[in-house]
């Protein structure tokens, strides 16, 4: 067993084109409201590296081009379909009247611990809804959510960074979807050496 870390060449998957042919997990994700430029930053590279359809910047959440989400994004802004929309209430309204099944990430009473959320047989195109730094997801968004999903934290602060937990609610949700779409082999990411 070979534990020698892999060179750049090695890591490289595929091209920005490459990608962007790729076929997309029916998976997006909404910044309802996010300020910092380097939260959306990373929120963009997260999006890539899991195949998300689409990241929909809602209100004043940044947009590219701008240095500061492309010091974080490292190019994921060029390779991740994006759009700004000036009111994030009314394109979840939007999305959901078209079939989406809408997720908001937030703290809040009755909401479904993130490990044990499995998407429903019916539930085959998702939006997940990460909020501001300071009030989180919109009441509205939150009240008219099929799911509300929490990451159950055991320590002294009350919530993670938004682009921490929307890392680690685009990877279960990853695991959720890719295991329901089978990629052809001309789609299929390659990660081991050439």
């Amino acid at each position: 067993m070979s534990r020698e870390k892999k060179n750049i060449v090695e890591l490289t998957r595929c091209s920005v084109a490459d990608y962007r042919a790729m076929r997309k997990l029916p998976l997006r994700v909404l910044a309802d409201n996010v300020r910092s430029m380097h939260n959306i930053g990373s929120l963009f590279r997260t999006s890539d590296a899991f195949r998300i359809e689409e990241v929909i910047l809602g209100g004043i959440s940044g947009r590219p081009p701008h240095p500061e989400i492309s010091k974080t994004a490292l190019g994921a802004d060029e390779s991740v379909a994006w759009r700004h929309v000036a009111d994030a209430v009314a394109e979840v309204e939007r999305l959901k009247a078209d079939g989406w099944t809408i997720c908001a990430l937030e703290q809040a009473h009755d909401s479904i611990p993130l490990q044990d959320f499995r998407p429903g047989a019916a539930e085959n195109r998702l939006l997940l809804v990460v909020g501001n730094e300071v009030n989180g997801v919109d009441q509205r968004i939150v009240s008219m959510a099929d799911h509300v999903l929490e990451i159950p934290q055991e320590g002294t602060k009350h919530s993670l960074n938004v682009a921490a937990s929307a890392a680690i609610a685009l990877f279960h949700l990853y695991q959720c979807a890719s295991s329901q779409l089978v990629a052809t082999p001309d789609e299929a990411v390659k990660v081991t050496a050439p």
